[in-house]
């Protein structure tokens, strides 16, 4: 057999099952030939002999052939996967990837922020491998040391993330079977990277919610100490932007602490369906190893609040659904969106038309071409960035709604918004913890605000209620009054006790404690009002609570 060029690359990219490279026809002695024996020459031409002469030289070759068995080796191909993705993903295709192809459907760049969580997951998954006997110990104390340098790596910044190995996963592993060989292959046993990921963003969003509420109790404290600090401080409240009735500035304040305590509730409610374990249910159909989920869940801290594992019960829905990254993008879009309510009212408050507060400066920039100004840009910017978050929870709605199970690569579209949203939410939360404990309180032009718009009439209708006088026939004589007040320029509390005996006989000289502003907001004094005393009750109420 003649043996050129094309022989020799032949035996380069010989299959598997195939004679070994260097053990072929042309290596061996054909002594079954009674007559003879062929022997191909290195220029690939037969030569034969007599049968004498090729008695004598199978004899004498002998030696020679059993050295060639023994130390023509094959060289041994790389069967690790990892190792050859620039070639092709596997030994399946036959093609590497395009590089436009590559960057299209990569991750790594974006997820590779998963990584701690990658190794979390990845330790307690070798260690219930081996509990199980499904990997040695000396496999899980290689992995275990592999992880440790990885993470060092990692953390050291020198670790080599490469586009070709795709995702935070490849890439981790691949590093982890260049330092301990064959036990870093065996950590995959019993999963895939469905039910791997899955699992990261889980453990990775529920230490961001742990963050979150922290940022949030931070918000919280910072509202009610500058509302206990101005309890007794009047605001004119609006309805419809209208002057309506005083109230506390603390108690407008207090407010916001109920709204964003709300949001607190819902990201610890949230929480106990992000905690759930879907690694298990390998690539949609569970595993054929003897795994057991339950342990890995302890190991991880998924458990419910009786201290029971929680582990996702359907493999498909563990690996395709991301409804727990939509909820917590919901709560994270309502809690901006108080955020966004916020700013508002602090933008109103800092114009020149209301002039109630002031925000430190270092919240704060000037105009290019207008040297008075000082604009709100922060409160602005987290209005808009609201409308950021909102966009991601629609974004995420949009990408779950149309996918059959189980797992799609459309779900790999779900990390850079819900990274962002974590990433826009924690900045805001802590810009604003400090800038609410830097507000400046203008108490005078509040109430002189406050004196504009006739916000004791309320007062004055449920004066004559408490009179006999039926509301509805209270409300009408006090229109008759404001009506009269605005004709003659003059406040409800400057009308002449005369005057107001004309709209109506009962009333008094003591009408007058209820038409001032300072008694109109002692007068709330229910829970839930806003006369100081309250205020002062849900201020000691919420500092119990975020204790």
């Amino acid at each position: 057999m003649a043996r050129g060029d094309e022989g020799e690359e032949a035996e380069a990219e010989a299959p598997e099952g195939a004679s070994p490279p260097g053990w072929g026809s042309a290596n061996w002695v054909d002594t079954a030939q009674p007559g003879g024996a062929a022997e191909a020459t290195e220029d690939g031409e037969d030569a034969t002999e007599d049968g004498a002469a090729a008695g004598e030289r199978a004899a004498g070759s002998l030696k020679s052939m059993v050295c060639t068995f023994c130390f023509k080796r094959p060289p041994l191909m790389s069967t690790n996967q990892l190792d050859k993705k620039s070639q092709a993903w596997s030994a399946l295709f036959s093609e590497p990837m395009s590089e436009l192809v590559k960057r299209y459907t990569a991750s790594v760049f974006f997820d590779k922020r998963l990584w701690a969580a990658d190794i979390q997951g990845s330790l307690a998954h070798a260690d219930m491998l081996a509990a199980q006997g499904l990997i040695s110990a000396d496999d899980l104390a290689s992995i275990q040391k592999g992880m440790a340098q990885i993470r060092a790596e990692i953390e050291a910044g020198s670790f080599e993330w490469k586009l070709d190995l795709e995702d935070v996963h490849l890439n981790i592993e691949a590093r982890l079977t260049q330092l301990v060989g064959d036990a870093g292959k065996r950590l995959h046993t019993g999963r895939s990277r469905n039910d791997q990921v899955a699992t990261d963003v889980r453990l990775w969003l529920r230490g961001e919610i742990d963050e979150i509420g922290v940022l949030l109790s931070a918000l919280q404290t910072a509202l009610v100490d500058v509302a206990e600090q101005n309890a007794d401080v009047i605001l004119p409240g609006f309805t419809h932007l209208q002057v309506a009735q005083p109230v506390s500035f603390g108690h407008h304040l207090l407010a916001y602490v109920e709204m964003f305590s709300r949001d607190a509730e819902r990201m610890l409610d949230l929480r106990k369906r992000v905690n759930r374990l879907p690694l298990g249910s390998a690539a949609l159909a569970g595993t054929s190893y003897p795994l057991d989920r339950e342990r890995v869940a302890r190991t991880l801290g998924m458990v419910d609040d009786a201290g029971l594992p929680a582990v996702c019960q359907n493999s498909l829905d563990g690996v395709s659904d991301r409804d727990f990254a939509i909820e917590f993008t919901s709560a994270a879009s309502l809690l901006m969106v108080h955020v966004s309510r916020l700013s508002e009212e602090l933008i109103l408050w800092m114009s020149q038309s209301f002039g109630f507060i002031d925000l430190a400066d270092r919240f704060c920039t000037g105009s290019s071409i207008m040297p008075q100004k000082k604009n709100p840009d922060v409160p602005e910017l987290a209005r808009g960035k609201t409308g950021r978050v909102v966009g991601h929870l629609m974004g995420l709605i949009t990408l779950m709604k149309g996918q059959p199970l189980a797992y799609n690569k459309d779900n790999q579209e779900d990390k850079e918004p819900l990274f962002d949203t974590v990433d826009t939410l924690k900045d805001t939360l802590r810009i604003f913890a400090e800038m609410a404990a830097g507000i400046t309180v203008k108490p005078e032009a509040m109430e002189r605000a406050a004196k504009k718009g006739y916000a004791t009439a309320t007062d004055l209708a449920d004066h004559l209620v408490k009179k006999g006088l039926p509301f509805r026939d209270a409300h009408e004589v006090v229109a008759h009054a404001v009506k009269d007040a605005i004709a003659a320029g003059v406040d409800l509390s400057e009308l002449p006790l005369a005057t107001l005996q004309t709209y109506n006989p009962a009333i008094e000289q003591d009408v007058y404690e209820v038409l001032s502003l300072r008694g109109s907001l002692n007068a709330r004094n229910i829970l839930g009002g806003t006369a100081p005393v309250q205020v002062r009750a849900q201020v000691a109420r919420h500092r119990a609570r975020l204790a």
